[in-house]
């Protein structure tokens, strides 16, 4: 809800309908504006010299020329005491556009065009006045470019090349490349290929090389288009992956990754002459770059699927902790699976839409200590750097992302700390105008080296999962016996570390130990292993064995870990006996529906799967009941397929969803999906079905405004924050939770944001709002957005040469174009504005979050989505003991 939705584009509360993106000239420039129009027109008829081949140094400082220019510094915020400095504006037409970044061993940074050269740039030192900079290309007689990664290490330069050898391409192929010096003339003279990979690539391929925390190995990252390499020797990950989903997928509706299969993208370990290649973790989309910490524990920012916002498949940008044998659960189309499940990990911290790029820790930065400790990730789309603080959690981490740098535009690319302590980052790719920056800290807090911690709350526990990582690969009779007592611990990343140890031991060691286990989390633990790698044999003891597990003694995330053993039992050992499954709907049929919507969800795939009397009907009255699109959509998309158990009725009212859902919005491929759920279950009608459901089913569907969602609410008054902020402070307790939960949906707020893994993505994620901001400040943004506009919500004003003005945020950029989301309802609203037509552009004084959202709500109202809010999505919450609706 504190999203910047663009104040003319929607009144959440109001009802109102969104009005057009491309406002009326409102600059008051028009005589600027023509003058240089004429400029311009006079430059275009200017013979322009030809490129010269011959020029193969380019200027020896940053560029001035406002026509190649990357973005000003004044342009870049930056946390206090921060400062940057342009370095070098890169000359597209000779240098390309830069996405990958090292430091070689005599501190001079290596880079490499996206589709060109590797080039070697000197820069003076921190302080240095006037910079000095030179830049050369390298390597040229070794054919050798279109890196998407670069590592310095073992006196060699390491190349992830992504892409190449096609008409367009004179540079070798896919694959990890060692590039030495033989001769010492401070020259690449030797050129060898140590893996190839395959697969339709593109920015899909391979990616980031980096250095083991030991210095005695190499880390890859590959995403999801890259075939596994014929070269992998051994993996961490058990190789019994799957797309493991019990109802049927859906591809892409516009066709993007469309039979990409598991393992999806992965990283990769190996020895500096890649002698033997081993695969840690997988389940990636498409994760660009990864980072170690002091205490060597590795991380990634993984991207999300921005043409699937504002389904339920749909998962944020996201930090992950890529831990020995990790599984991140990426599944093309429908198929990704949610963050809880256990046979997959979740995140440290869920960014929301966006481009992953480069990754880095301020290990060696001469930052303030929090600096030093701090994951830097890249935003390529939003132009921004967040600093990640991380906190034990367990054996794991949680995180908070921070706004560390951001511009409109800034595509950064990658990073790197350099041992002059200075953080150097590159801008460009996809032909986009590039640049190189050096951050530095001028404050006044000491930048000391960061001492380890003391009392690290997480370290032992890191230790015990590290010893159960280290029996990972390895056959041993014992592992069983170490690592089966952590099946039920309470960490998740333990009992998975345990649960892993476990599969990569031949199944007959222990199958009779996971079907006789009694503990209700190790049994759930020990089937989810035993139907990875059992056999249809295994299926009637398995389901014997969850239907153990009493499903009142158990938490409802401990449900939901449930029903995914009962689903994988199901899809990888086959449907069983009509005994076993009777034995399943009898335990779990009376379930449904349950107090929790996330259990709900779990219980009606499984229902659906086993055709239980009556679960068409349940279903549809949860629809009524439901709250959010994404949980809409996932019930349709649940009970597509179903053919038993419908009447008329039933069919007519399902069918009558696509309708109310026709107003909803997301990504590109979102009603294009909506589209396929619709005829997934028309195809699945008999031939009495559709002729009975003619009307229905051949009536066109077609996407409507999103402003036609629901009747305008009545005006109740103005609010003032003064009018509230006491009754906030004094007042808010025996709040009704169901309450404040429809009115988060009623003020179209799930459209945009989420809470406790419920609604939508464009917008941040308010589950720890109350860790952010005093009743107070909460009530500010919420009545006066525009009072103080934060700059992770500004939005930009371009006034174009034609009299157009665009509004919105740049999130994406190609070429010459800049890729304007001019509505925050509409995903998919976005406006092509090209640079070269751009005549004035500057950030706009309005909140992208309009004002009157509360104007329609009583006092009373107000309080209880304020406790909805301030509880983060939690039932529980002492806000609203003593409330029926709380409970």
């Amino acid at each position: 809800m504190l999203r910047r939705v663009n104040s003319y584009l929607a009144c959440l509360a109001a009802g109102a309908c969104l009005t057009a993106s491309l406002t009326p000239p409102s600059f008051g420039q028009e005589p600027k504006r023509a003058a240089r129009r004429a400029e311009r027109a006079a430059e275009a008829k200017k013979d322009k010299p030809a490129a010269d081949p011959a020029a193969a140094k380019p200027p020896v400082k940053a560029v001035d020329s406002p026509v190649i220019a990357a973005t000003p510094v004044d342009k870049i915020k930056l946390l206090p005491g921060f400062k940057a400095e342009l370095l070098y504006s890169v000359p597209a037409e000779t240098q390309g556009s830069w996405v990958s970044m090292c430091v070689d061993n005599k501190g001079r940074l290596i880079t490499c065009d996206q589709y060109g050269k590797l080039y070697r740039s000197t820069v003076s030192a921190p302080g240095v006045s006037p910079v000095e900079f030179t830049v050369e290309p390298i390597a040229e007689s070794l054919d050798i470019g279109m890196a998407q990664g670069l590592l310095y290490a073992f006196d060699s330069l390491y190349v992830m090349v992504n892409t190449g050898r096609k008409k367009d391409a004179n540079f070798q192929g896919p694959g990890l490349y060692r590039l030495q010096d033989t001769d010492g003339d401070d020259k690449f003279d030797k050129l060898t290929l140590l893996i190839e990979f395959q697969g339709p690539l593109g920015e899909h391929g391979p990616h980031a090389v980096i250095l083991s925390p030991d210095g005695k190995s190499l880390y890859l990252a590959a995403g999801n288009h890259t075939e596994v390499p014929k070269q992998l020797d051994s993996s961490l990950v058990p190789r019994n992956w799957g797309e493991d989903f019990l109802l049927t997928r859906l591809w892409d509706a516009t066709g993007h990754a469309r039979g990409r299969m598991a393992p999806g993208g992965y990283i990769l370990r190996t020895d500096p002459e890649a002698k033997r290649v081993e695969m840690v973790s997988s389940g990636y989309r498409n994760q660009y770059d990864m980072a170690f910490n002091p205490d060597g524990e590795l991380f990634t920012y993984d991207a999300d699927m921005e043409w699937d916002v504002g389904s339920p498949w749909y998962r944020p940008t996201r930090v992950n902790h890529a831990t020995s044998g990790s599984e991140f659960g990426w599944r093309s189309g429908t198929g990704k699976w949610p963050a809880d499940y256990p046979d997959s990990l979740g995140s440290v911290v869920d960014i929301g839409p966006g481009s992953p790029t480069g990754v880095t820790f301020g290990t060696g930065a001469r930052f303030p200590e929090k600096y030093q400790r701090a994951l830097y990730i890249s935003d390529w789309s939003y132009g921004t750097i967040y600093a990640v603080h991380m906190t034990p959690d367990g054996s794991s981490y949680t995180g908070e992302a921070e706004k560390f740098a951001l511009a409109q535009p800034l595509p950064v690319t990658d990073m790197v700390i350099h041992p002059d302590g200075s953080m150097y980052v590159a801008i460009g790719g996809r032909k986009t105008q590039s640049g190189l920056y050096r951050l530095t800290y001028t404050g006044s807090e000491s930048t000391a080296p960061a001492a380890p911690i003391a009392n690290d709350e997480g370290r032992e526990l890191r230790e015990l999962r590290y010893s159960l990582e280290r029996l990972h690969g390895a056959q041993s009779k014992y592992t069983v016996d170490l690592a089966w007592p952590y099946l039920a611990h309470p960490d998740r990343a333990i009992r998975y570390a345990a649960r892993i140890a476990i599969e990569h031991q031949p199944v007959e060691w222990w199958a009779d130990r996971a079907l006789a286990e009694e503990n209700p989390v190790a049994t759930t633990q020990a089937i989810i292993a035993l139907a990875r790698n059992g056999k249809p044999e295994h299926h009637a003891k398995a389901i014997e064995a969850l239907n153990r597990v009493g499903w009142k003694q158990i938490s409802d995330p401990a449900r939901v870990d449930l029903l995914r053993a009962y689903q994988l039992v199901f899809i990888r050992l086959g449907k069983g006996s009509d005994e076993s499954r009777k034995s399943v709907l009898a335990k779990l049929d009376g379930q449904y529906p349950s107090p929790s919507g996330r259990v709900n969800l779990e219980l009606c795939k499984q229902l659906v799967y086993l055709e239980a009397p009556g679960v068409v009907k349940r279903t549809l009255a949860l629809l009524d009941k439901s709250l959010t699109q994404e949980e809409q959509i996932s019930y349709l998309l649940s009970l597509m397929e179903l053919k038993a158990d419908w009447t008329e009725a039933d069919r007519k009212a399902y069918f009558g969803w696509f309708n109310k859902l026709a107003s909803s919005r997301g990504g590109k491929s979102f009603i294009g999906f909506i589209r396929n759920i619709r005829q997934g279950a028309i195809d699945s009608l008999n031939d009495g079905e559709k002729v009975a459901l003619k009307d229905v089913i051949e009536t066109k569907f077609e996407a409507a405004d999103p402003a036609a969602s629901g009747p305008p609410r009545p005006f109740v008054q103005k609010w003032k924050v003064e009018e509230l902020v006491a009754d906030l402070d004094n007042k808010l307790e025996h709040r009704n939770f169901e309450k404040g939960r429809e009115l988060f949906s009623a003020a179209n707020c799930f459209k945009c944001h989420r809470v406790k893994l419920e609604g939508g993505s464009t917008g941040p994620d308010l589950t720890g709002v109350a860790g952010r901001f005093s009743n107070l400040n909460l009530l500010e943004s919420v009545i006066q957005p525009s009072k103080v506009v934060s700059d992770q919500y500004e939005k930009m004003q371009f006034q174009m040469a034609d009299g157009r003005v665009i509004e919105g945020r740049v999130i994406n950029l190609n070429g010459d174009n800049l890729m304007v989301l001019t509505n925050m309802y509409d995903p998919d609203s976005i406006v092509a504005v090209k640079r070269s037509e751009v005549e004035e552009s500057q950030v706009s004084k309005t909140s992208m979050m309009p004002e009157g959202l509360l104007d329609t709500l009583t006092k009373d109202e107000i309080l209880d989505l304020m406790a909805y809010l301030k509880s983060g999505g939690n039932p529980q919450s002492a806000l609203f003991e003593g409330s029926a609706a709380g409970k």
